[in-house]
């Protein structure tokens, strides 16, 4: 019988809270009761899971126990007595054809969370923040960190999003075909981080699949966005080099160390096929834009083989669509594979940036290849002091190290 401990039910919660939130969010239309009532049914399995072993379908146990708490909140606290008795029937497996199954476009509970989240009423910042709280299991620290905020300035977010919804009364449906497009960028933001959170933390990996599979279901409901395609493209191309990320000592490889031959063909070649697609259709956007980038990459045979003119005309595309810091930092890089790092840190040092440990570390990467080792450490010592993962920490110290 596998170990069952904190680690592991830690585990199958990431893998299993969005998809038992957003099945009682569909069922009781309110946030609070769903997210409870999943957090309390993990508190059971942690109690109960070590002693007892694993049930045979962890997220349906954790999904109808959740079911169960959220009833017996109703019945304390005597409201919905309608919406309690439909949800005690569909919790004793009975049929109510009083509450039939909503039909629309969007059959998926977590895309449909995701759709009634991104709800236009919703500023698009707490779109993307409150769907990965409650889709993606994150915590408010780990939303915050998505967002370069502090972890109490996103939990008042948090808090304000959920307020509105019940305030404006907004409703927990599919929307309709002639809404889809108006809710769109919200929605692939949030695919997109989602993805990057199971990309910066092992403890999160099973989010990367997750984010994946939204990207291709949308893709299938939505086959006419162009940034439907540029993000799915984006996920795959990402996911191709992913298992190369990492040492077996846990330790992060760098894009030029990464040995290319572990990397995913069929997903390169699925994801090249979709940015061809896209660069026919001539209607760029950030997410196709980012992929082409990718596809870039892809087609090196070595580091030292890129295009990186290339790359860089695709970042002022990219700029120009989306004038972010970040962006202007990315392209800084390539920048400093063409003209030198001389350049890229004059680019670098316009940037505010500061509590952004990408920041520090690319100024400390600039400043070791130039010969200012002082400087490259106390930028490594920053970089590290930000950086959100123990991997990442763990690697910028190594190179503060050796611009010693």
């Amino acid at each position: 019988m596998p170990v069952v401990d904190e680690a592991a039910v830690g585990r199958i919660f990431r893998e299993e809270s969005g998809r038992s939130v957003a099945a009682l969010i569909r069922v009781f239309g309110d946030i609070d009761v769903a997210e409870d009532a999943v957090q309390e049914a993990f508190a059971v399995a942690l109690r109960t899971w070590p002693g007892g072993g694993l049930p045979p379908n962890p997220g349906g146990w954790i999904t109808t126990t959740a079911r169960r708490r959220a009833i017996d909140r109703l019945r304390r606290e005597a409201r919905e007595r309608e919406l309690l008795s439909k949800a005690a029937a569909l919790a004793l497996g009975t049929d109510d054809p009083g509450m039939p199954d909503e039909v629309g476009p969007v059959q998926d509970d977590r895309l449909r969370l995701i759709f009634t989240c991104c709800h236009p009423a919703l500023s698009t910042e707490a779109q993307v923040a409150l769907t990965l709280r409650l889709l993606g299991g994150l915590s408010t620290k780990e939303v915050a960190r998505s967002f370069l905020v502090a972890e109490p300035t996103m939990a008042q977010r948090l808090v304000r999003a959920k307020h509105k919804i019940k305030a404006a009364r907004i409703p927990y449906r599919v929307p309709e075909d002639h809404e889809l497009p108006g809710r769109l960028r919200p929605v692939l933001a949030v695919v997109y981080l989602v993805y990057n959170a199971g990309l910066t933390s092992p403890a999160e990996q099973g989010l990367c699949p997750e984010a994946i599979r939204l990207a291709r279901t949308l893709a299938t409901l939505m086959p006419d966005e162009p940034e439907v395609a540029g993000l799915l493209a984006l996920l795959l191309l990402t996911e191709s080099r992913r298992p190369s990320r990492i040492r077996s000592d846990g330790s992060l490889l760098l894009l030029g160390e990464q040995d290319r031959s572990r990397w995913d063909r069929a997903l390169i070649e699925e994801g090249q096929a979709i940015v061809r697609r896209c660069l026919r259709r001539n209607e760029p956007g950030v997410y196709q834009l980012q992929a082409a980038i990718n596809a870039v990459h892809a087609d090196a045979a070595t580091f030292e083989r890129t295009d990186w003119p290339q790359i860089v005309a695709l970042y002022d595309q990219l700029l120009t669509l989306a004038p972010t810091p970040v962006v202007a930092l990315n392209r800084a890089i390539a920048i400093g594979e063409v003209h030198g790092p001389a350049a890229a840190l004059a680019l670098v040092d316009e940037l505010d940036l500061d509590t952004y440990h990408a920041f520090h570390a690319t100024r400390a990467d600039l400043l070791r290849r130039l010969g200012r080792n002082s400087e490259a450490t106390a930028a490594y010592e920053r970089a590290a002091a930000l950086a959100p993962t123990d991997a990442e920490r763990d690697f910028l110290r190594l190179g503060g190290r050796d611009a010693r």
